[in-house]
């Protein structure tokens, strides 16, 4: 949800980048970086992450390899395949389709992130790809919105937009709007690290779609930025809204800006009532929980 937000944040253009000097494309690995995050590839470098992930009552393991490459421009990407996945502590052997799917990853300043083909994918390998993209997203936006040189270094992107994962068919209204927060938190020096932390946070004005009058009383301590109205059976729907919020934290190496580890939490405080109409008046008494996902890659 959130990921789409980012992408339609860069696509619209909403950030402006000033355009930087190419940069020999056969090794980046000498090259000079006018950011402490700034990504240097070296082709055929190879990289395997652990992802751990708890999304409310399901938990699991999964394991990304990658290698880096160049296309044809002399872009540099990373192409990961994914395997060994535990779910909740039992493994769970992937169809062929999702071992040979290949996620293509890139920091490279040149190569807009995007969201691959997951029609051919098993339905517990989307949540991973989705994550680790978000990963990616969120380091190359800050590489390139921002130039970080020390601790504090710090910079807010007013987004608001909403961003939909309905289908129209089971959900019939899914939106959530968001403003990103993004801080140099650390140098470290003597382990060559930099830490990142982005906040995805709630506008002052959100923009979703909130068809029912008692959806607009806040939920929690903000506007309510994220709403779904769902089906439920021949006339009955789930209408819920709430607040959400997203923190990453990313360690990144100084020597070449490769993600070392990340981590994410992603709580949404929830305000659900069934109705019996879809104008969402004919409901039942009001019901709070918490959706939660957190998610840590090593």
């Amino acid at each position: 949800m959130k990921l789409l937000a980012l992408l339609t944040l860069i696509l619209s253009g909403a950030i402006l980048v000033l355009p930087r000097a190419a940069t020999p494309a056969t090794d980046q690995s000498t090259q000079p970086s006018s950011n402490l995050l700034t990504r240097r590839y070296q082709e055929g470098e190879k990289l395997a992450y652990r992802m751990k992930g708890t999304n409310q009552q399901w938990q699991y393991e999964i394991q990304a390899d990658g290698v880096v490459k160049k296309d044809a421009a002399g872009s540099f990407f990373e192409e990961y395949a994914w395997s060994n996945l535990l779910s909740n502590h039992q493994p769970f052997a992937l169809p062929d389709s999702s071992s040979e799917f290949r996620q293509v990853l890139s920091l490279a300043p040149d190569r807009v992130p995007s969201i691959p083909d997951l029609s051919k994918v098993h339905p517990m390998l989307i949540g991973p790809i989705a994550d680790l993209l978000t990963f990616y997203s969120d380091l190359w936006l800050a590489d390139r919105a921002a130039k970080f040189s020390r601790e504090g270094d710090h910079f807010y992107v007013e987004h608001g937009t909403p961003s939909s994962w309905a289908d129209g068919a089971r959900v019939l209204l899914g939106e959530d709007s968001i403003d990103f927060d993004v801080t140099l938190k650390n140098i470290d020096q003597s382990q060559q690290t930099a830490t990142l932390l982005v906040r995805h946070v709630p506008p002052t004005q959100p923009h979703v779609k909130l068809p029912a009058d008692w959806m607009r009383a806040p939920v929690a301590d903000t506007p309510n930025n994220w709403v779904q109205v769902q089906k439920s059976g021949e006339g009955k729907y789930v209408a819920e809204v709430g607040k959400e919020t997203f923190e990453v934290e990313i360690k990144v190496s100084l020597v070449n800006g490769k993600m070392l580890s990340a981590k994410m939490d992603n709580p949404v405080e929830v305000l659900k009532r069934e109705c019996t109409d879809s104008a969402l008046t004919a409901c039942g008494a009001a019901t709070r929980y918490q959706i939660r996902r957190q998610i840590e890659v090593q």
